[in-house]
């Protein structure tokens, strides 16, 4: 058991209240030692008590002294003044938006991963078998700015989001319009933006489409450098853009 001083601190042994018992005294040898050591304790500043603890002789006087001790204490602790902390006052920076986006990538595409108290609080908080939670759940984040972020930070449509950690709940983009009059008509439970879910494109789709407009693309330039090899045009779209930095340069392209 630790003894505090009127700071709660420990405080060290050899500065804390001392009290000196000589046992034994009951047996002459005990009695002799006891009047032999005594008044160098004293001239120490020790308050000596002769005690027994067979015949009891002496115990009530070191009683009464440790109890005077004890509430010497005690009172010292009461007259103190409380320690009050102030109070310390820490405003929000005017440029903190009380969360941050940290852009990863995953499988060679994009993923933009939230963090931030609130935002991870409010996905814990959401119930996402229910439509309206989710809507609410998505103009809170609108609300804070994090819509605005990832526009910011590049993300588009349909790109992975992650609000949290490893265990945060991982979502497909999709910008949202802020809760409005308009939703005040959607029955309970609903929300109006989730109307017309079945008809967006997954992402499979959308890397098909993509895909697709590259094929497009790709069959579109063959064709024109066969009719240019055809007669039909004089240049190359790939020619043009060798000669334009040739042409800058100074040089020509029969120089090569």
């Amino acid at each position: 058991m630790s003894y505090a001083g009127q700071d709660g601190e420990v405080v060290p042994l050899n500065h804390r209240p001392r009290l000196v018992a000589l046992n034994k005294v009951d047996l002459p040898d005990g009695k002799d030692m006891a009047d032999f050591v005594r008044p160098e304790l004293e001239s120490r500043g020790y308050r000596v008590f002769e005690v027994s603890a067979t015949s009891h002789e002496g115990l009530r006087q070191l009683g009464f002294a440790m109890a005077e001790i004890v509430q010497a204490a005690r009172d010292a602790v009461a007259a103190a003044p409380p320690k009050v902390q102030p109070a310390v006052l820490r405003p929000r920076a005017v440029n903190e938006t009380g969360f941050r986006i940290r852009r990863e990538e995953k499988n060679l595409e994009p993923l933009f991963r939230v963090l931030g108290e609130k935002p991870v609080r409010w996905v814990k908080q959401t119930d996402f078998t229910n439509e309206e939670a989710i809507g609410y759940l998505a103009d809170r984040l609108a609300k804070l700015g994090v819509e605005t972020e990832l526009f910011k930070q590049g993300a588009k449509p349909g790109d992975t989001v992650v609000i949290g950690e490893d265990d945060g709940v991982v979502f497909d983009w999709e910008p949202t319009m802020m809760a409005g009059a308009e939703l005040l008509a959607s029955p309970r439970g609903t929300d109006v933006r989730f109307a017309d879910i079945g008809d967006r494109p997954t992402r499979s789709q959308k890397r098909e489409e993509q895909q697709e407009r590259k094929d497009a693309k790709a069959a579109a330039r063959a064709e024109l450098e066969a009719e240019r090899k055809a007669g039909i045009w004089t240049e190359s779209v790939s020619s043009r853009r060798v000669a334009k930095p040739l042409k800058e340069s100074g040089l020509d392209a029969d120089d090569f």
